[in-house]
């Protein structure tokens, strides 16, 4: 009998990936020294805690996927960023995101989608064979109690990740299922409504919340769940339970309120707060600052793909990668908080002066300095552009990503010295959003909702929110807020389906620009369509599970609809 991919896993060894181990042996003995037995693990304290904190990684079950480090929690860096399957980029040479974004979805390809429910439901078996043995180690009760906490925080995150993709989800719990259990059990193939999965996620991240530290300490390490990061998360899992997508369509106060009460647990700690060192150095600094709340710290010991060189301008000798949109370069303000209009003589004639500062800690366009000159995506001639070197490389969209991009680290050749950026899961930023949308929903635009909105609107040198707004509009400024502050950072995706507007904006062409350089030095500006085909249909608020899983189950596990 087949046996169901997600719960495949080596029983008899633990691969312990990106912790090295050495010893002395005979030069004959070929046994590997990166595959430990479980005995070994499970009598030594530190094998096991390094099991643990490997598990805060994941297989590599695609191409381009953790292309030098193992994969994590979402794409992170790797080359097309979960950016290049919404309205806000597109990736320049597809990289297996142009089916998604083009409505080709299907069991059978799910492109860069494609390995959520293996690597989702392979990490909760390793979590569960840890806390199956646990005891087995011989730590003391207070390390004991913390290693169980973080892995019931890594399963709950597996689990929102599952559920924010597929909705109903199988539920294992604390099973450990071998190679050679029947799997004529029907619980293994059970998808359980939404609100089943969510409670039960929310209730590990309770639980985990209640073991893990405040704070993880110089000999606790960084990148590790905390307190802070267990209800954070909790509040981003709230916020989608009170969402239409999960509600269907029907607003609940109960829910937006249990969301706001949710955000407000991480900001009342007063462990965390906006970074006020510049927004675009929230992203590039080394170390940790007092917006993080969890993260993925890079080292030079643990390079990813290096970023400058993976999304640089063609011009630069980079090689375009994700390239963001006209769709989302229209939705920046302008300075004084108006919007920007095509409509506007002044505007179209001058698009990129005068705008919310966060444009340009985010985007490089046709003049905007960069390194040693300013980007020139104009033609005829312009060096980033299809006029310049590399010009298979060029932006479809006329424009580079700058976000998450150190002008210090080289282009050319960066490997050894690049890829060192941390990549930021959870921030107090997305928690003030979290709040001020739950807290609008459920009561309305109180003082609390203006502050959090406002508070992140001053951080980035924005004039604050007019007074009076209506329900209704705070909830378009919040929506918009999150737009721009959260850009890139893997919350679209998920954002245009829990409001279920997914419909109208990803069905709106994906629009790049042309810039035309005339012979005064003066430019022109035409909009164009950057990428052909963007589709969306409302089978696509959900993700299809994986056809091979549904064949694997001997067709026990339930598709979702119209797939």
């Amino acid at each position: 009998m087949k046996k169901v991919n997600m719960i495949k896993s080596l029983a008899g060894i633990m691969a312990l990936s990106a912790v090295l181990v050495s010893c002395e042996k005979d030069f004959l003995d070929t046994k590997p020294t990166s595959v430990l037995s479980d005995a070994a693990v499970f009598s030594d304290s530190t094998l096991f805690e390094n099991y643990v904190i490997n598990r805060y990684m994941g297989v590599r079950l695609g191409n381009k996927e953790g292309d030098s480090n193992q994969p994590g929690f979402g794409r992170g860096f790797e080359y097309g960023m979960w950016s290049s399957i919404t309205d806000e980029s597109i990736y320049n040479n597809d990289d297996n995101t142009w089916v998604i974004q083009q409505g080709g979805l299907s069991p059978e390809n799910l492109g860069i989608a494609g390995t959520i429910w293996a690597r989702s439901y392979r990490s909760i078996r390793e979590v569960n064979y840890a806390l199956a043995r646990i005891n087995e180690v011989g730590m003391s009760t207070k390390r004991t109690n913390r290693l169980i906490a973080e892995l019931k925080f890594i399963r709950a995150f597996r689990y929102l990740d599952l559920i924010r993709n597929y909705g109903e989800v199988v539920l294992i719990g604390d099973k450990v299922s071998q190679l050679n259990d029947d799997f004529t059990d029907a619980s293994l193939f059970d998808r359980r409504p939404v609100a089943e999965g969510i409670a039960y996620a929310v209730s590990q991240l309770d639980e985990a919340a209640a073991g893990l530290p405040v704070s993880t300490g110089s000999q606790y390490g960084e990148g590790r769940a905390t307190k802070g990061a267990a209800l954070a998360l909790k509040s981003r899992l709230l916020l989608y339970a009170a969402s239409p997508l999960y509600t269907g369509g029907a607003g609940s106060t109960q829910k937006w309120a249990e969301a706001a009460a949710a955000a407000k647990a991480v900001m009342d700690m007063g462990n965390y707060s906006l970074y006020q060192g510049g927004y675009d150095k929230l992203f590039t600094t080394e170390g940790s600052n007092s917006e993080y709340i969890f993260a993925r710290f890079y080292n030079l010991s643990a390079l990813h793909l290096a970023l400058e060189i993976a999304n640089g301008p063609n011009g630069y000798g980079g090689w375009g990668g994700n390239l963001p949109l006209q769709n989302l370069v229209d939705d920046y303000e302008m300075a004084d908080g108006s919007t920007f209009s095509w409509d506007n003589p002044a505007h179209a004639a001058d698009p990129y002066s005068n705008r919310d500062p966060r444009f340009y800690q985010t985007v490089l366009f046709n003049g905007a300095s960069y390194k040693d000159r300013s980007i020139e995506t104009f033609r005829p001639g312009g060096r980033d552009s299809a006029d310049g070197p590399d010009n298979w490389n060029t932006s479809k969209t006329g424009y580079y990503l700058r976000k998450f991009m150190r002008e210090d680290l080289p282009i050319i050749n960066p490997w050894g010295i690049a890829g060192v950026q941390n990549w930021i899961y959870i921030r107090y930023g997305e928690i003030l959003l979290n709040y001020a949308e739950a807290q609008n929903e459920a009561v309305g635009p109180d003082a609390s909702v203006y502050a959090a909105i406002n508070a992140i609107r001053q951080r980035a040198g924005m004039p604050d929110l007019p007074a009076g707004l209506s329900q209704s509009d705070m909830r378009e400024r919040v929506h918009h807020e999150r737009r721009i502050e959260l850009a890139f950072e893997e919350h679209r995706f998920y954002d245009v389906r829990r409001w279920m507007t997914a419909d109208v904006i990803e069905n709106t062409p994906a629009y790049g620009i042309n810039v035309t350089k005339l012979s005064n030095g003066t430019f022109t500006y035409e909009r164009k369509v950057a990428l052909q085909g963007k589709s969306f249909s409302t089978k696509h608020y959900w993700l299809p599970i994986p056809r091979t899983e549904i064949q694997a189950s001997n067709g026990k596990l339930k598709q979702n609809p119209n797939y």
